[in-house]
């Protein structure tokens, strides 16, 4: 169906997917991106990443779903969703970190190094995460069309390279160009090794996007199309 015929229609798994798509945004936020990891690869030896690259790319795989399933208007909401989850949880961070401890509690340093965020980092996440996952679903939604529906690999693969590349092209610069310890050289270097991870995570994550999309399209009966859609980022029509 075209999208706007999608509009007053009861969804059974939609509400799901948008509290899924939000929950793993904010978990691979707070718990992923504090921790510094390391994995030791054949003749490279070891190699230092970020633990949130392991779950954040999995947001991607849903944003892929909710806009081949139930069409870019629908995933506009959830990223909004998203963005508004992301801006309140650093907000809360933020006052709750600068609230005075009790004289008798222990735990600030260890909270401070957890959940204390540098604003331009936090910034540079979420005007990532919001140009990211907007350029993605742009471009699935209008692969589709030009594919008619065909070749679903391609559609989450090649919205899934231009995403990422806009997610890594913001972040990386905003959040780490000219900070201390961090060399022009090093960012474009950390840049390149992100995106390419997040990339290979959504092409071996394949399978499950299809049996996702698969399952979905079957239970919900639809199989939206964006042929007149409205595609501004600020858009309020569903």
């Amino acid at each position: 169906m075209e999208a706007g015929a999608l509009h007053d229609r009861r969804l059974r798994y939609f509400d799901f997917v948008m509290a899924a798509f939000v929950t793993i945004l904010l978990l691979s936020n707070v718990l992923g991106a504090g921790k510094v990891a390391v994995i030791r690869l054949p003749v490279i030896g070891d190699w230092p990443f970020g633990a949130g690259i392991l779950f954040f790319p999995i947001s991607y795989v849903i944003g892929d779903v909710l806009t081949e399933v139930y069409g870019y208007a629908r995933a506009r909401r959830c990223i909004w969703a998203g963005t508004a989850a992301l801006l309140f949880m650093a907000f809360m961070a933020m006052v709750v970190v600068a609230l005075p401890p009790a004289k008798d509690w222990t735990g600030q340093a260890a909270y401070e190094q957890v959940f204390g965020q540098v604003p331009r980092i936090v910034f540079a996440s979420i005007l990532a995460f919001w140009a990211g996952e907007f350029a993605n679903s742009l471009v699935l939604a209008k692969m589709k069309v030009w594919t008619e529906g065909k070749y679903l690999w391609m559609r989450t693969i090649g919205s899934t390279l231009v995403g990422q590349g806009v997610d890594s092209l913001i972040f990386y610069p905003l959040a780490f160009w000219g900070a201390t310890g961090w060399t022009n050289d090093l960012v474009i270097k950390v840049l390149l090794t992100q995106w390419v991870l997040k990339v290979s995570w959504e092409v071996i994550l394949t399978p499950v996007t299809y049996a996702v999309v698969g399952f979905l399209k079957r239970r919900e009966g639809v199989d939206v199309f964006d042929e007149r859609t409205d595609f501004t980022p600020f858009a309020a029509k569903i």
